[in-house]
Parts: C-alpha cells; sequence; structure tokens
C-alpha cells in the first residue's frame, strides 16, 4: 500500500534515523561498560618475573602522631599503626551543610581541612574549637598538606595558596592554566600536585616558584606518590608514571589500554600508594593495578565489579599478609594480597564506595554513598567491628589518640571508650 503523504513519510524516516544513531551509540556504550567492568579475563598475575619487597610489620605504638597529608605520608599508604580501635565515644562534633568530600590532616593539636567550596579551616584537635578560617577560591575538592608551620591548599579555581598555619595568612599563591584537585605533598622544600591541565608541578615551598614542570598525556587528579626519589601518578589517559623527583625527567609510563578485550583503559582517578618496590592503583576500567616501581612492569591486575575510584590502603600489619586495601562501586571492600592480587576477604557495604580506606591500627575504615555510613573491619579476618551513621567519602585519620571521622559535611572526633556499643549489622 503506497504511503498517503510520502513527503511526510520521507520526513518521518530522517526523523528516526538520528534517533536510532543515538539508541546504536548507547547500546555500543553500554557494552563497552560491560565489557570493562565484567571482564572473564579479571585477574592477570606476572608476579613471579616482578620484584616484592615485603617488610617486617610495624609494632603499634600508644604516641600521638602526625598525620601531615593525604593518605597520611608521602607513599599515601594510609596506614597508622597505632593502638587506637572500637568501641569509641563522640568526643565532639564540627557539622555544616557545605559537602567535606576530603578528610583533613593532623598536625600538633590542629586538624586542617578544606570543605568544597574553599573554604579551608584549622580547628583545635581536642575540643573542636576553630581556630581559624579562610576562604581560598570559589570550590575545592582536595586534603590540604603541611609543612614547616605552612599549609599547602589546591583550589578548583586553578591556584596553588600557601597558608602560615599557625593563623591562616597568605604567604604566595600561584595561579595555574587549569583546575587542579590534586591534594599536595612536601618533601624536602618542595611541593608536589598535579593539574587537570595534564601537569605535575614542583614548586619550592618557600617561594611558590617553579622547580620544574612535566606533561602527562591526560588530567591529573590524584596525588602524586613519592617513594625511592620517584613520585608515581596516574592521568585520565589511563597511563601510570614514574618521575624522577631531582629533574622531573620521565623514569617510565605504562599504559593499560587493551588490557580488556583489546579497549582504551579507563582513567586513574585513584591515588596511587607504594610500597612492597610495587605501585597500587584503582581505575575506573573497573580494576585494581598492580606495577614495578622500579620498571613499570604490571603485576598483577584485578577486576572489581564497578568503577574504582578508591584510594588504596597498604598495610603489613601482624597477623596478616602484605595487603592492599580498596573500595569499588561495586559496593565492596577488598583486601588483596599485596603481592599476587589474590582476595583475602571482601567486606560489603549498602553502596557505592568512592573514597580511599584507611587502616588504624588493625582496622580498616571506609566508607559508602549510598546509607552515608563509615564502616571499620577488621584486618585479619573482615570481620565488620565499627559502624557510625556519618560518612560518605574518605572516612578517617587519626593522631594516635582519637579518631577523626569525615561526614558528608561534618567532622567528628571518636576516641576510645567504654561507651555504649552499636549494634553490628
Amino acid at each position: 500500500m503506497a504511503d498517503p503523504d510520502p513527503f511526510i513519510s520521507e520526513r518521518h524516516r530522517r526523523r528516526r534515523l538520528p534517533l536510532l544513531l543515538v539508541a546504536s551509540a548507547v547500546l555500543v556504550a553500554a557494552l563497552v561498560a560491560y565489557l570493562i567492568l565484567h571482564a572473564t579475563t579479571g585477574h592477570v598475575s606476572c608476579t613471579e618475573k616482578v620484584e616484592f619487597k615485603p617488610e617486617a610489620p610495624k609494632h603499634a605504638t600508644e604516641k600521638t602522631l602526625d598525620w601531615p597529608f593525604y593518605h597520611r605520608d608521602v607513599g599515601h599508604s594510609g596506614y597508622l599503626p597505632v593502638r587506637v580501635s572500637p568501641p569509641f565515644k563522640r568526643k565532639w562534633v564540627f557539622s555544616g551543610r557545605v559537602l567535606m568530600e576530603f578528610p583533613p590532616i593532623v598536625v600538633g593539636r590542629t586538624l586542617y581541612f578544606v570543605r568544597n567550596n574553599g573554604g579551608t579551616y584549622a580547628l583545635d584537635s581536642h575540643s573542636g574549637r576553630v581556630k581559624w578560617k579562610k576562604r581560598i577560591g570559589l570550590k575545592a575538592a582536595s586534603t590540604p598538606a603541611y609543612a614547616d608551620g605552612r599549609l599547602f591548599v589546591t583550589s578548583l579555581s586553578g591556584k596553588l595558596v600557601c597558608l602560615r598555619a599557625r593563623n591562616g595568612r597568605v604567604l604566595w599563591q600561584k595561579s595555574l592554566p587549569s583546575r587542579t584537585e590534586s591534594s599536595p605533598i612536601v618533601h624536602k622544600g618542595v611541593v608536589y600536585f598535579g593539574s587537570e591541565g595534564g601537569t605535575l608541578y614542583a614548586l619550592w615551598a618557600k617561594t611558590g616558584k617553579v622547580k620544574w614542570t612535566f606533561g602527562a598525556s591526560g588530567g591529573l587528579k590524584a596525588s602524586p606518590a613519592l617513594a625511592g626519589g620517584t613520585l608515581y601518578i596516574g592521568d585520565y589517559s589511563g597511563r601510570m608514571y614514574a618521575v624522577w623527583e631531582r629533574t622531573g625527567h620521565e623514569r617510565w609510563s605504562t599504559g593499560t589500554a587493551g588490557r580488556t578485550f583489546g579497549l582504551a583503559s579507563g582513567n586513574f582517578y585513584s591515588t596511587p600508594a607504594v610500597d612492597f618496590g610495587r605501585v597500587y592503583a584503582g581505575n575506573t576500567d573497573g580494576k585494581v593495578y598492580s606495577f614495578s616501581a622500579s620498571s613499570g612492569e604490571l603485576a598483577w591486575s584485578k577486576s572489581t565489579g564497578g568503577y574504582v575510584y578508591s584510594s588504596p590502603a597498604v598495610a603489613n600489619v601482624e597477623g596478616t599478609k602484605p595487603s592492599v586495601y580498596i573500595g569499588s562501586y561495586d559496593g565492596n571492600l577488598y583486601a588483596l594480597d599485596a603481592r599476587t592480587g589474590s582476595v583475602r576477604w571482601t567486606a560489603r557495604a549498602a553502596g557505592r564506595i568512592s573514597g580511599g580506606p584507611t587502616v588504624i591500627g588493625r582496622v580498616v575504615y571506609f566508607a559508602d554513598l549510598a546509607s552515608k555510613t563509615t564502616y571499620g573491619i577488621g584486618v585479619v579476618n573482615g570481620t565488620r567491628v565499627f559502624h557510625y551513621k556519618t560518612g560518605a567519602f574518605n572516612p578517617v585519620i587519626s593522631d594516635g589518640r582519637r579518631i577523626y571521622l569525615t561526614g558528608y559535611s561534618s567532622l567528628t572526633a571518636l576516641e576510645p571508650g567504654r561507651g555504649r556499643k552499636r549494634k553490628k549489622r
């Protein structure tokens, strides 16, 4: 039967064609995402060829210790061997309405942190009282760094600001050609951080003058990790880089493209952790990677069922193997054998895990985005020993005296005590 109006029929066919193309593109994208996140070739191991340097477990101490960088140290271990464990009682709460995506640092008796509106705060760690606050930009998403009485804060307004830690006075600031949400680290008088424009910066801490820059292939969202005179950082093109600390020259770089059905790799948002002669990081292709710190050779990769934005914590706690602790958007916290990548245990959350877990004593802490709850899991056997109905992204830090828990828009100080135990789920 002929069309009653050939012009109208042809017009409708022309309208349907773009819709069909869009639908086809969506189906292809969904297939690619499925293949990436549910790859059956999920575990790749080359450990016999890649050096592994285990260290003796660190003995827990009762000293008060600083936590001056994101994930505590320049290698981003996320581990503090202290005798601080549940049950806890609440000491104080600092609350507000502005998102606190990244955790604070603690030095001496002062906590420093940045809200997502660029508000930078110094709190008394014993009372929660505000010592000072300052707005360093319109938007920020990072943890500040402390060194030699100075605080270094990156901003999505496109600058790094150096403040006097005692009173928040601006000492200098460095304007950048692009935004930055890379949490800085400081070593031997030099500040290191990355930018969304793909530049790794080394600035002199006293003046803000550029020592050197290094250009990556994609945006740098993570914080660089430092070990053995080498900086490690992954970019949004899916490459992991090793850069000499002194010169800024590339030592090695390794791509992750083609490791899943020949498809392009995901992005490295995850801040790497360096220990045991290896570099560990999560990727949005749904995998956790382990590379040789000296050569960049792949040691192993482990697939999860979702994106891995989480930054790993690495620790060799007495009674366990050297392990990597990392969360996934599949709602699981993974405890992986640091040498082989094999699963030691998993702990289930109520939803996606985006932030980086931390290990305090013999407990690993993490939070989920669905229930906004923070959990504590015993590192030996994966048993839940703590949960607190506050949290979202990055969970807790500690000074060896108490833990400081980052909620969606709050900060809570919890100290060991006989307080009422919370019911386990």
